[in-house]
């Protein structure tokens, strides 16, 4: 999975910059850390010209509102693009589709999702990145300062007013997402594992919340367990990340140790919250999520 540190790199037709990106398995009963494993230096190289040299196959993930249809030809050479980046040695590149285009799946195209299911890691990164450059670019046609359209800017990802020079790069919002466990190492101790009010099925997770400006991530820790649940926690520390697509959100994964307080749940936004132990955990989300790796590395670690 993408970690923090991309290269924002030039935006869609010409000579555009790609990045590598490699699949990797994702192995969410694996006892060893996945922070260990994954580094954006194994998964792509980044360059701001096209590849020079490339004879391999060409994808185009056409992005029809927010699913993706995958071909290797374009479905209409005048819609917009965007150069996503080497996949498996397959250059990959988003397609904006105009909402009032014939659908080039005839209906096929899949949610992020849904492709989960039916795609390798790698490709599934590629389909994420896709549809978040291509709704960073619908929403970013004209200046948010001075409402002059935008054009790309040369160089790097970015849309650029010609007017005032306002730079717009693409959305990353960070959210920290934590697993709370009381008692020491072992069999007896227990997780916090809360239901959201906008869960759309019926699954506990761990607790996350938005990083606010001026605040960092260890903070957003604190607070937001505070602000959800009730209790104080503290030792908060990074596990891993992952780029969450839905719509542009990066994840970033601690573990946080219970310190003290009872529960008093946040009605707005938590159902129901509780403490599990290792052998008897609710429905916990699938394997897409990095809630899952962090509840998996938990219920895996021996000690």
């Amino acid at each position: 999975m993408f970690r923090p540190g991309w290269v924002q790199t030039e935006v869609a037709r010409g000579e555009p910059c790609v990045l590598r990106m490699s699949a990797m398995s994702s192995q969410p009963n694996s006892r060893e850390p996945a922070a260990a494993a994954h580094n954006t230096s194994d998964l792509y190289a980044p360059t701001n010209d096209h590849p020079a040299g490339h004879r391999g196959v060409q994808k185009y993930i056409h992005v029809v509102g927010s699913s993706v249809f995958i071909d290797t030809v374009i479905a209409d050479d005048s819609w917009d693009r965007h150069v996503v980046g080497i996949v498996q040695e397959e250059a990959w590149w988003a397609v904006d589709v105009p909402p009032d285009a014939e659908d080039p799946s005839y209906g096929a195209a899949l949610d992020l999702y849904s492709y989960h299911g039916r795609s390798s890691p790698g490709e599934w990164l590629a389909a994420g990145r896709a549809v978040q450059l291509v709704e960073w670019a619908r929403t970013h046609r004209f200046c948010g300062r001075c409402a002059t359209p935008t054009e790309p800017s040369p160089g790097e990802r970015g849309m650029k007013c010609p007017a005032c020079g306002l730079i717009a790069y693409p959305r990353v919002a960070p959210a920290m997402i934590t697993l709370v466990t009381r008692g020491e190492p072992g069999p007896d101790q227990e997780a916090l594992l809360a239901r959201g009010t906008n869960f759309p099925i019926p699954m506990y997770s761990c607790l996350a919340g938005f990083v606010e400006p001026g605040e960092d991530l260890e903070g957003a820790v604190v607070r937001e367990v505070a602000e959800e649940v009730g209790l104080v926690v503290g030792n908060v520390r990074y596990l891993q990340s992952q780029p969450w697509p839905f719509p542009h959100s990066l994840m970033i994964g601690f573990h946080a140790d219970y310190l003290s307080g009872d529960l008093v749940l946040q009605e707005d936004e938590i159902v129901d919250a509780n403490w599990y132990r290792k052998d008897d955990l609710p429905p916990i989300p699938p394997a897409i999520s990095v809630a899952r790796q962090l509840i998996d590395a938990w219920v895996n670690d021996p000690g």
